[in-house]
């Protein structure tokens, strides 16, 4: 299964032009309270699998996922994936961004 990515540059320009974004940060709380990119969604990898209804309403939409350094969201995108969603995993993560 081939996971699109996108890099921490594109992404910047795609939030200037465009505020529909869907965000998926899959880092632990305090990570995210740390650093995060705005308006994301913050669901830790581990708690995917049981809070997955919360991403329902964004099921026809693209889903930007990111973390630390895109291990963790590149294991999410292909959950997701797997369970119908259409997901773009942040090159570097935050470590990049």
């Amino acid at each position: 299964m081939q996971i699109h990515t996108i890099s921490p540059a594109e992404l910047k320009q795609r939030l200037e032009h465009n505020n529909n974004i869907v965000l998926l940060d899959v880092r632990q709380p305090d990570e995210h309270a740390e650093k995060n990119i705005s308006n994301s969604i913050l669901i830790p990898l581990g708690e995917i699998p049981a809070r997955i209804s919360e991403l329902e309403p964004y099921r026809d939409q693209e889903i930007i996922v990111y973390c630390r350094s895109g291990g963790r969201s590149g294991q999410a995108c292909a959950y997701l994936s797997q369970n119908g969603y259409t997901v773009v995993n942040l090159t570097g993560g935050m470590l990049k961004w």
